[in-house]
């Protein structure tokens, strides 16, 4: 595969990943636990899933054989993601979808910044005109009408969106670097084997799921929403550069919108038309940018075969 293609395939994974976690809304609202409990259970599925996997291959012992700061890293990289889960979560109680959505959306602005100082990647000027447009067709798409900031616990969940951009921000820019060197699923279940430790002390004392929906939306946000797409995004991240992976996941709340209608029979107004509209130019105006050669050298995507 040439450089060229393995960029755009990249991108085409990155974009079906976040198209994907536009439906996590809808399996998330049939759970009524906290987003400890969610996050500790849909974690828990993508485990089995990646653990199956590798155990089928003979490869289950590669998370192990890893060198310590590599095993460090994974830990390091496990606390940040569960935080942000937490942290997003935690928002979508507190405080409107609108605000949690548009702050959190925050998190590739963030990206943009940090990614030239952490994976040393020269800033592309060419991404600022996209992430304006991904960032302003979110802002549309929420609703500035819908945002309600009235009391503290809204401003709390605020802080928390907030919040959650930022550790979204760090979790990506330190997996490009953590990648190098680890196979996609033995990265994976070194997160999520983290992740279950931190949160199984809070879960132990939380009410958890209860019914056969419950279970089912879980073992979905899991097997689909976490191992699967986790395995896009990440195997997609390796091909192409930090901040243009963080725009293309705009694509979430486009989809979102979507599937909220199509599912919830939510309406689909002008705005919400206008800002998908900017979301997806910003998302073209990604793909159509040759990798330049200055700027970024994209290695080659990991086999299906070395996942």
């Amino acid at each position: 595969m040439t450089a060229d293609a393995a960029y755009r395939s990249g991108l085409a994974r990155i974009v079906i990943a976040g198209l994907v976690w536009g439906s996590i809304p809808l399996f998330s609202s049939r759970v009524g636990a906290g987003a400890f409990v969610i996050v500790f259970w849909r974690v828990g599925f993508a485990a089995i899933t990646v653990a199956a996997f590798l155990a089928l291959r003979g490869r289950l012992g590669e998370l192990a054989r890893l060198p310590r700061r590599k095993k460090l890293g994974l830990v390091a990289m496990g606390a940040i993601l569960a935080l942000n889960w937490v942290l997003f979560f935690s928002a979508l109680d507190l405080t409107d979808v609108a605000v949690a959505v548009l702050l959190a959306y925050c998190g590739p602005v963030f990206v943009t910044v940090l990614a030239p100082a952490v994976t040393h990647e020269p800033f592309d000027r060419r991404a600022l005109a996209p992430l304006v447009l991904a960032l302003v067709g979110t802002a549309v798409i929420v609703g500035p009408s819908s945002i309600r900031m009235a009391d503290s616990a809204h401003l709390l969940g605020a802080g928390l969106a907030f919040a959650s951009a930022f550790t979204y921000a760090i979790g990506v820019v330190n997996a490009k670097r953590l990648l190098r060197g680890i196979p996609t699923t033995v990265y994976m279940l070194g997160e999520d084997l983290t992740i279950l430790a931190l949160l199984l002390p809070a879960v132990l004392l939380l009410p958890g799921p209860a019914t056969p929906v419950e279970w089912g939306a879980l073992a979905v946000l899991g097997i689909v929403h976490t191992a699967g797409t986790g395995v896009l995004f990440l195997s997609g991240l390796r091909a192409v550069r930090t901040d243009h992976a963080a725009i293309l996941t705009y694509a979430e709340p486009v989809s979102a919108v979507a599937f909220a209608a199509l599912f919830l029979g939510q309406p689909v107004t002008t705005a919400t038309l206008i800002g998908g509209a900017l979301v997806v130019l910003g998302g073209v105006l990604v793909a159509r940018m040759e990798p330049a050669p200055a700027i970024e050298a994209p290695g080659p995507l990991i086999d299906a075969e070395t996942l």
